[in-house]
């Protein structure tokens, strides 16, 4: 997986085609209940590349996508694809029952009013996941590389001097810090609504989970913040 991330930009198809398979059993693995039939919302879903990982295991995929250009980046057949805000999503409360964002968090000036509406939509019972990327890991500045520990604009000044265009990932404009802590303190906010019944690092095997316990050394170590919450 690690591997694969050196073809975000260059070769997308294959780099969100592993994150997809990876995605969709992870889903499957912490949902705790048979995917058939199950109708899953992916909220930031961009060009649509997880909807065949989670047809292949028989739910129904929704993607939710606010920008029309990501949408279409990939050229896919978008056949549950809708144009929306992660903010405001245009779906009736408890009408999902898997709702999920992968590495989206971290592109949103509002990540927890998205977590909140990701709450909602949900229904009692149903699994709500949030995977994103740490600012303080290794992979904060994607593809700005280490250069984010600098600060972000000036690693966005950086990269723009050497390739001769700005990031994809622009920060303070696409791409934002956010930290493990923030992530917790969320989940913790939102209890009486949902039920966290996981919080790890996505890339480290698990045995290295206790990470996410020690302060500091999650917003390094961590790399990626997986939040798995059961809809009360």
């Amino acid at each position: 997986m690690l591997n694969d991330f050196r073809f975000e930009q260059t070769d997308p198809a294959r780099f969100y085609g592993a994150i997809a398979i990876d995605t969709a059993q992870m889903v499957a693995d912490w949902h705790g209940a048979r995917m058939d039939d199950a109708v899953v919302l992916d909220v930031g879903g961009g060009p649509g590349y997880f909807a065949d990982a989670f047809e292949l295991l028989g739910a129904h995929y929704i993607s939710v996508e606010p920008d029309p250009a990501e949408m279409h980046a990939g050229g896919l057949d978008h056949r549950g694809g809708v144009r929306g805000s992660g903010q405001h999503l245009p779906f009736a409360d408890d009408s999902m029952d898997v709702t999920f964002s992968s590495n989206v968090v971290e592109h949103t000036s509002a990540p927890w009013a998205m977590a909140d509406e990701m709450v909602r939509v949900t229904r009692p019972g149903g699994t709500v996941i949030i995977s994103y990327t740490l600012w303080w890991g290794p992979f904060g500045g994607h593809e700005m590389g280490l250069t984010h520990y600098a600060g972000g604009h000036r690693a966005a000044r950086w990269y723009t001097r050497r390739h001769g265009h700005p990031p994809k990932n622009l920060y303070g404009t696409s791409l934002f810090p956010v930290t493990a802590a923030q992530g917790l303190a969320w989940a913790d906010s939102a209890a009486s609504r949902a039920e966290l019944v996981g919080a790890f690092p996505r890339y480290l095997p698990r045995r290295l989970w206790w990470i996410m316990r020690v302060p500091g050394l999650r917003e390094v170590l961590g790399t990626n913040l997986v939040l798995v919450l059961r809809k009360r």
